[in-house]
């Protein structure tokens, strides 16, 4: 089993303009996946899912929905975060949160607060995240913390100030809807990780599509740059 998965949550507005019903309805089929698919990981004893909800290239959508997003984000958290808490996970929300609402900024810590000391499952939802905004705001603490010599900075030292630090890399990444690409999901820790596309919509990605894709990562080898003779 992977010990953490990457997911781009892809095709909720599809799924919802082929059902004729609104984007907003589609989300919220998608948040009823996103449930179901943390569920599964809490049984398939997986360590770490990290689920991208909203990049910053988002923010080009119509208002209207980027409005509807967020206040389906904010009601999803308070009523989420009790059951979350109960079933021991601990909850990261990960991305840029210096423009967001206070109230939703007061909800968001308070989730992480509650949850800070659980030991299941780690639960990071990206919002308002870009892999190029995490590397520059980790370039510049990195270049803050040893502007007296560039030297010191290894890979190490750099990756202290990414947002997923503390945390294993993906060993799985999954994305929907059909489309192959990671759109700036992740850019340093994706580099050894596994790919699953599915063209399946994210409403409709079950726990036996989730175990699909666990099935499909258990036959890779995994070699990191050795050969296959020297894995035995």
């Amino acid at each position: 089993m992977p010990n953490h998965i990457a997911v781009v949550m892809d095709g909720n507005g599809r799924w919802a303009k082929a059902r004729h019903i609104s984007r907003t309805l589609g989300h919220r089929k998608g948040v009823e996946s996103a449930r179901e698919i943390i569920s599964a990981c809490q049984r398939f004893n997986i360590k770490v899912l990290t689920l991208f909800a909203f990049g910053m290239e988002n923010w080009k959508r119509p208002s209207k929905e980027v409005r509807n997003l967020f206040r389906l984000f904010y009601l999803v958290l308070r009523k989420d975060i009790a059951r979350i808490h109960q079933d021991n996970i601990r909850l990261r929300i990960i991305g840029d949160r210096t423009i967001f609402a206070p109230a939703l900024i007061n909800a968001i810590s308070d989730a992480e607060a509650m949850t800070a000391h659980n030991t299941g499952l780690v639960l990071n939802i990206a919002v308002n995240y870009s892999g190029r905004w995490d590397l520059l705001q980790a370039v510049r603490k990195v270049c803050h913390t040893h502007q007296a010599n560039a030297m010191e900075i290894t890979e190490a030292a750099f990756t202290e100030h990414l947002c997923l630090h503390a945390l294993p890399e993906p060993d799985l990444f999954i994305r929907t809807g059909g489309v192959q690409r990671i759109s700036n999901f992740m850019l340093w820790e994706l580099a050894y990780t596994e790919f699953f596309f599915t063209p399946t919509l994210w409403p409709d990605f079950t726990s036996d599509e989730l175990a699909g894709a666990l099935a499909s990562y258990a036959k890779c080898e995994r070699r990191f740059g050795l050969t296959g003779d020297q894995l035995g």
